[in-house]
């Protein structure tokens, strides 16, 4: 059987992950990174060093690939159009060009008549004064992650303690009363085609995912819902391989989509231990066309992302049996960067 070679944009720890997953499936890839250290070319076949945007970078990338992905959405649209002229892209630009823009994905959630928080376009200083949506969290339009580019706002008296860059283009959402949050990740491999892993609880400090346990402490008629909702999303969207729906719960029992990640998710990283079939591992199956296996969750889990020096503690530990120790190898230990993560397994309950 032929197995095609995979180009995979972006040499972070997903990309690092995505590397691991293909080569144990005898899947072939090529990295292409716009930073010379990054950690993913300790794990792929090949790794390319240049920036996204450059002509001769591309043409040798697209040259070595057979198909390509991408472990980021930040990518320029024009780019990920470029490769696509000459090999085929997945998920979509298309996808992309929506959920890159988080404008354009809540409107494209509410199109799909699902809920979302409560949100505005902000273009302006006088657009943000005017606005009835507070508390609030502002975030851009564009880029910023893990709490980047977002300022938290309990009043309209509090716009002016924040150094708000109004060149750029902003949504402020109203917050709701949370109770929780949780995600869906699914791999979708074609028209009501999918393996769909129970729904993750998270919890976040600094908008920045801290903890992750599996299964969600969630009654069955959310997890159904949100099961639902992120199949129907993927559907829309004709998304093919892995991506992931977060969901707030208000204090109600209501259920909100937050954001969609299309791309493997943090969150996921409890399916390398906890499942027979990981969402790296799905992904690569779907964008290359492989076999599609029913997925089967083996043991509940929790996942801690070790965040800046909290690295150190687990470089060189001994870990119990049921402890699993994931170095991003990182160059340089960073204030808030993801460095790693512990997964812990337990007995299904």
């Amino acid at each position: 059987m032929f197995k095609p070679v995979l180009g995979i944009i972006g040499g972070g720890q997903l990309g690092s992950l995505l590397a691991s997953a293909a080569k144990s499936i005898d899947i072939k890839t090529i990295i292409l990174c716009d930073d010379s250290d990054a950690p993913a070319k300790h794990f792929a076949d090949e790794f390319i060093h240049g920036e996204y945007n450059d002509e001769n970078t591309l043409k040798k990338f697209v040259y070595k690939s057979d198909i390509i992905t991408y472990e980021f959405e930040n990518i320029p649209f024009l780019t990920l159009k470029t490769l696509e002229s000459f090999k085929k892209v997945i998920p979509k630009p298309e996808i992309n060009k929506v959920i890159q823009n988080r404008l354009f994905e809540k409107d494209f959630v509410n199109k799909c008549n699902l809920r979302t928080t409560m949100y505005q376009h902000i273009k302006s200083k006088n657009d943000l004064e005017s606005s009835n949506f507070f508390p609030g969290l502002l975030k851009t339009c564009t880029l910023g992650y893990d709490g980047k580019g977002q300022y938290k706002l309990n009043s309209k008296e509090e716009i002016d303690n924040f150094n708000i860059d109004y060149s750029n283009e902003y949504i402020i959402e109203k917050f709701v009363n949370l109770k929780k949050e949780i995600s869906v990740v699914l791999t979708r491999f074609g028209h009501q085609r999918y393996e769909i892993y129970d729904p993750i609880e998270n919890v976040h400090e600094d908008q920045i995912l801290k903890f992750s346990h599996l299964p969600a402490i969630i009654d069955d008629q959310i997890r159904d819902k949100s099961k639902e909702w992120a199949s129907m999303l993927a559907e829309e969207l004709d998304y093919i391989g892995t991506m992931c729906v977060e969901f707030f719960i208000d204090k109600n029992d209501n259920l909100y989509v937050n954001e969609i990640a299309p791309r493997v998710h943090n969150s996921g990283h409890l399916t390398l231990n906890a499942y027979n079939i990981s969402q790296f591992e799905n992904h690569i199956r779907a964008v290359c066309g492989l076999e599609k296996i029913k997925i089967e969750r083996q043991y509940d889990a929790k996942m801690i992302n070790l965040i800046g020096s909290q690295i150190n503690e687990y470089r060189g530990k001994k870990l119990n049996e049921n402890e699993f120790f994931y170095d991003y190898l990182k160059k340089e230990i960073k204030e808030k960067r993801k460095m790693g993560h512990l997964t812990i397994l337990n007995k299904k309950d």
